[in-house]
């Protein structure tokens, strides 16, 4: 007779290539090192703490991933930290274009919806999609709220995959609980087939 299939406490992990809030923000981690390499000098400090910011993002977003195996509690952690991340990175776009006098677009700005619906895979597509749509003048402000209205996607997504997180979290507990479970069933099918299985 053969034993029963294994138990699995530890979940599927890692996937975080997949994830649309990984995709973004990694395009936003991008498209900020080429904006500081054009628009931030390079004695500024501005520029470090925005490209460290976009980086945050995406590696927190990478690293509560491979955590998710053994502790949902340090995903949930990680997934805000890139989300606060990309906040802090928020603001630095919004000071570039304030202190410049430069536009920033509504929420609801055409261009924002139109860049959102171009569904931009890389900073090419970004720089693409900015020459496209903007005089050569009026690059820098049109790349700043191009970032913009990325980073609020990205934050957007990581918001609803917080939700998700918690939720998984109240109904499957964490490393420990889901431990205890699968050995109670082990022991539930010893009693049931009368013997332990050998190894």
């Amino acid at each position: 007779m053969h034993p029963p299939a294994a138990i699995s406490f530890i979940p599927p992990h890692g996937g975080y290539r997949k994830l649309k809030s990984f995709q973004v923000a990694e395009v936003v981690y991008d498209v900020t090192v080429r904006f500081c390499e054009r628009y931030i000098s390079r004695t500024s400090r501005t520029r470090d703490q925005m490209v460290q910011a976009a980086r945050s993002g995406v590696q927190n977003i990478a690293e509560g991933s491979a955590a998710s195996a053994t502790s949902k509690q340090t995903e949930i952690h990680l997934t805000n930290v890139a989300r606060a991340s990309l906040e802090e990175l928020l603001r630095d776009y919004e000071d570039f274009l304030r202190q410049r006098g430069l536009t920033r677009w509504e929420t609801q700005d055409p261009r924002s919806n139109a860049l959102v619906a171009a569904r931009p895979q890389s900073a090419d597509d970004v720089a693409g999609w900015v020459s496209a749509h903007a005089a050569p003048e009026e690059f820098a402000a049109c790349s700043a709220n191009a970032a913009l209205v990325l980073i609020r996607v990205a934050m957007a997504l990581l918001a609803r995959q917080m939700k998700t997180l918690e939720a998984e979290f109240l109904q499957e507990g964490g490393l420990r609980e889901r431990m205890t479970r699968a050995r109670l069933e082990v022991r539930a099918r010893q009693n049931r087939d009368g013997k332990p299985w050998s190894t």
